[in-house]
């Protein structure tokens, strides 16, 4: 590998058994991108959702492990995939078993702890219709959309989240019963301050060096809108004046005086559970929110490809692109421009469409494979 450069990273073969409506599914793209296109319900997305989960938390649909068992399947399933990274060509394998639970992780074979383990290997970012609203959304969507980048730049920040959540839901419910010995509401406050200076810390240095990278300007911002973002929130504010163990004590403090607060709302007002992500159509001085469905798009897209540049550097290898109906609403220019981008920065892209027409520009290029239901 030259120095300097992030390593290509593909995944050169794919291997579904008993996932949603996939008895059994086979892709062979090499170092391709990838264009799966059949009707709806044909099981185009569910090949993305597949991938997505080579990598930590729960996939880009969220769901259980037994919501992706093919109906009338015995109950488990498997995904298998070579990966072509900077360890070489590896197998990574994960799925569940009848009557076992948690999900399964194997590495060439060798059962890892995790998924975090498949982060050496591969990182994932993803592009979603569900996530066209993000802008307009609530901001839990926002923090989901942000914490995927910062997954995939820092394979604990998962843990530390679920562990972050866990313990908030542990607080509320002491709070609940006004006999808690105080003692117990303690510990868990100390425990949340840790937790939440250190997920707030991430995703504040996450979006620092999103913002470093925004400003420097890419040939990509020819084709679709820069971004302006600005973390907001509590514990993210206070970082910008005080150290994190500063902080960490003020959190902690105002957690124990806000107790009677907390208890009337019925959950915890002050954290990073409660954090931002704020976007603005920069060439427009607007905020994300008020610009036009197309231009929300088109802003969505310049953001994950600016994610994507992020991950290649700080991680020193490319991210695997999974793209659910990216090309669906882009102007020709638009879509030329995004397989441009797509191509020079080396990154493997897995896309979708219903028809063939979008991806002329690419088709002897990608290996685009017909799905039918």
């Amino acid at each position: 590998m030259t120095i300097g450069v992030p390593t290509r990273v593909h995944v050169t073969t794919l291997r579904l058994t008993d996932y949603r409506n996939h008895t059994a599914f086979a892709l062979d793209p090499g170092r391709r991108s990838v264009v799966l296109v059949g009707d709806n319900g044909v099981g185009k997305t569910n090949c993305l959702e597949a991938l997505s989960f080579l990598s930590p938390g729960r996939g880009l649909r969220r769901a259980t492990l037994a919501e992706v068992v093919r109906q009338g399947a015995a109950g488990g399933w498997s995904v298998a995939a070579t990966v072509d990274g900077a360890l070489g060509d590896v197998r990574l394998g994960t799925g569940s078993l009848p009557g076992e639970p948690g999900r399964l992780a194997r590495i060439d074979g060798a059962p890892v702890r995790s998924a975090d383990a498949f982060t050496d290997h591969v990182r994932l970012l993803w592009l979603t219709p569900s996530m066209d609203g993000l802008f307009t959304g609530p901001a839990a969507d926002r923090r989901r959309f942000l914490d995927r980048m910062v997954l995939a730049l820092d394979p604990a920040h998962g843990r530390r989240v679920a562990a972050f959540e866990q313990a908030l839901t542990g607080r509320n419910r002491l709070l609940e019963d006004h006999r808690s010995d105080p003692a117990w509401l303690d510990g868990v406050e100390a425990q949340i301050a840790e937790l939440g200076v250190a997920v707030a810390a991430a995703r504040r240095e996450a979006v620092g060096c999103l913002v470093r990278l925004l400003d420097a300007g890419h040939p990509a911002d020819a084709v679709f809108p820069v971004a302006r973002v600005l973390l907001e929130g509590d514990v993210e504010t206070a970082l910008d004046r005080a150290s994190a163990a500063d902080v960490e004590d003020w959190y902690r403090t105002d957690l124990a005086a806000g107790r009677s607060r907390d208890r009337a709302a019925g959950r915890t007002l002050v954290g990073p559970h409660r954090a931002d992500l704020v976007v603005h159509h920069a060439g427009k001085a607007m905020p994300a929110a008020a610009s036009s469905t197309g231009e929300q798009k088109a802003l969505l897209i310049g953001l994950v490809l600016a994610q994507a540049r992020l991950v290649a550097e700080l991680a020193r290898q490319t991210p695997v692109l999974l793209l659910d109906e990216v090309a669906a609403h882009l102007d020709p220019g638009r879509r030329a421009g995004l397989f441009a981008i797509l191509e020079a920065a080396g990154s493997q892209a897995f896309m979708t469409g219903t028809d063939r027409a979008p991806f002329e520009a690419i088709a002897d290029r990608a290996l685009v494979a017909p799905l039918a239901g």
